[in-house]
């Protein structure tokens, strides 16, 4: 009879309360995809492994599978979550980071891909955080799911920009950038547009290092705004349905 129990590599993207002091744990794993396990007795102060199972924690997890839920059975810290949530900022990105993968992977379907993604998301977020990470990730998730926005030609009809013209509106429903004949959609910037285009056209390493500030985040840039709120509406028209944690593209008032 094959073993129930198996060993995989996770990250934790969401827990809830179960029962008096049990917790359901929702991992992204390595090679199991999305697997939600109880870790029973987790909220009982003496628990041996409760202070390990924190949202963005990566972790080497032993799990007996069950019909519904899997049990967790042992957890040992491969790295903790720490340089992320002693920030505001930074938990509230890894917030929306995790709860995007949340609702764009479905249950026990391998996506090592996205696993790969999320790690390297991760990393991001705890050596050169920036308001820039959450959105070029959406961006970066969408194309992995076969939705690159079209961002060098007309969705519409094709047409391609001649000379220093450009497009200046990106459509949801077409998927991309649109001519002055077909316009419709959001409005775009220019410097927008080129942040986009370095995001999906391999210079995304190049983009993060200029939005990242060793002294502080710079959270009241207006291109990377636009970006953000641009990849918040794209991701959540694939998705169909709003994410919660879509505040932090809208929290930023200068005013304020």
């Amino acid at each position: 009879m094959t073993s129930r129990l198996y060993r995989d590599r996770g990250i934790v993207l969401r827990t809830y309360k179960a029962g008096e002091s049990d917790r359901i744990i929702v991992f992204l794993t390595e090679q199991n995809g999305k697997v939600r396990a109880i870790a029973k007795g987790v909220r009982k102060t003496r628990s041996k492994f409760g202070g390990r199972l924190e949202p963005l924690s990566m972790l080497e997890i032993q799990l007996h599978r069950g019909r519904d839920l899997d049990v967790v059975n042992q957890v040992e810290t491969i790295d903790s979550t720490h340089g992320v949530f002693g920030d505001l900022d930074s938990m509230t990105e890894a917030i929306a980071v995790l709860e995007a993968v949340d609702q764009l992977v479905p249950d026990r379907e391998p996506v090592p891909h996205m696993y790969r993604m999320l790690v390297g998301v991760r990393r991001t977020l705890l050596t050169r955080p920036s308001p820039l990470v959450v959105p070029a990730f959406l961006w970066k998730l969408l194309a992995s799911e076969g939705v690159h926005p079209v961002l060098d030609r007309c969705s519409v009809c094709g047409e391609v920009p001649e000379g220093d013209k450009d497009f200046s509106t990106f459509d949801l429903h077409h998927g991309g950038v649109t001519c002055s004949t077909c316009r419709t959609g959001m409005s775009i910037s220019r410097p927008a547009l080129d942040l986009m285009r370095d995001v999906l056209g391999g210079r995304l390493g190049d983009a993060l290092d200029r939005a990242h500030h060793p002294g502080g985040q710079t959270l009241d840039d207006p291109v990377v705004n636009e970006v953000a709120l641009l990849a918040t509406k794209a991701f959540e028209h694939h998705v169909e349905r709003r994410l919660r944690s879509v505040s932090i593209f809208e929290r930023h008032d200068p005013g304020s």
